[in-house]
């Protein structure tokens, strides 16, 4: 039987439940500065706490690595392939971020980021080609080296063992090094909407067609990040460098909205299927991880 969780009211009424398959991700990003976002936590917290054979879908310590791009970012440093970057913290001063990208070897232009990755402003980012232009830098943020990769995407969904890769527009190439040119402000969703037609996602030459990543390859990628993450529900943002041809994660999402993936609900549930079966966890069964329950509603 599946219903909808009334996280404002006590849940020890509506249960018992089997498994809980949430998406409190706002309401985490909001407790930081709401009370009722808070209590509507700390109400959770205490029912999962009281019931441990409840499974959650995904533990919320694992969610909440993802909505700082600060941890996740960490996480694909370790043995993933992706961008050179830099942590800019909110005491930073323009002279310690012209400081701090010498000494990281950054390469222009750089793509910057909001720390918080989730919600609306998350989607907010800037292209910047040079130094002087640094001043355009909002701590807290990521300051990322921009590889260029033919304007396409390659946005990879995972659903417990399952995953589906659907290719999407990206931003198109720009020289290397730094120039003159006018830091570019933009919103990453818009232009890479499946039917996106943008000047930022439209190639300036014909390129010939970069190769799509190996199945093989992002299987391993998706049963490493499986098992660092602790998560059965995230995405990971795939691009081909043009010039290696070297698969690179630039993004992890969580619980992401797994557009032009026809398969989501019956693989959902298959995985909801195969836990209870077993009496697993959330997390990849090669190494659940701890945990607190997660956030919001259903099943």
């Amino acid at each position: 039987m599946c219903f909808v969780i009334n996280l404002s009211q006590p849940l020890e009424p509506q249960g018992p439940f089997d498994i809980i398959v949430h998406k409190l991700s706002d309401v985490i990003v909001e407790a930081e500065h709401d009370d009722r976002s808070q209590q509507l936590l700390v109400n959770f917290k205490k029912y999962t706490s009281a019931h441990p054979s409840t499974v959650i879908l995904d533990p919320l310590p694992a969610m909440t690595q993802l909505l700082d791009r600060f941890v996740s970012y960490r996480i694909m440093n370790w043995h993933i392939c992706s961008p050179p970057y830099l942590e800019v913290p909110s005491e930073s001063d323009l002279s310690s971020i012209h400081r701090a990208v010498k000494e990281h070897n950054l390469s222009f232009p750089l793509l910057c980021k909001t720390r918080v990755a989730h919600g609306s402003l998350s989607h907010e980012m800037s292209l910047i080609f040079g130094e002087s232009c640094l001043a355009d830098v909002r701590p807290p943020c990521i300051l990322q080296s921009f590889v260029n990769h033919g304007a396409v995407l390659h946005k990879v969904f995972v659903v417990g063992d399952k995953h589906f890769c659907v290719e999407r527009p990206s931003l198109k190439n720009f020289p290397a090094g730094p120039c003159d040119r006018k830091t570019i402000f933009f919103n990453s969703q818009q232009v890479s909407k499946p039917e996106s037609s943008s000047d930022l996602n439209a190639l300036d030459e014909k390129m010939p067609c970069l190769p799509s990543p190996r199945s093989e390859a992002l299987a391993a990628l998706v049963k490493e990040l499986r098992a660092q993450l602790g998560m059965a529900l995230f995405g990971v943002d795939v691009i081909v460098n043009i010039n290696t041809h070297t698969m690179t994660v630039i993004d992890l999402n969580i619980f992401p909205g797994y557009e032009g993936v026809p398969q989501f609900f019956s693989s959902l549930l298959d995985h909801i299927r195969a836990l209870l079966d077993s009496g697993a966890g959330a997390a990849d069964p090669q190494g659940p991880s701890s945990c607190e329950p997660p956030s919001a509603s259903s099943i």
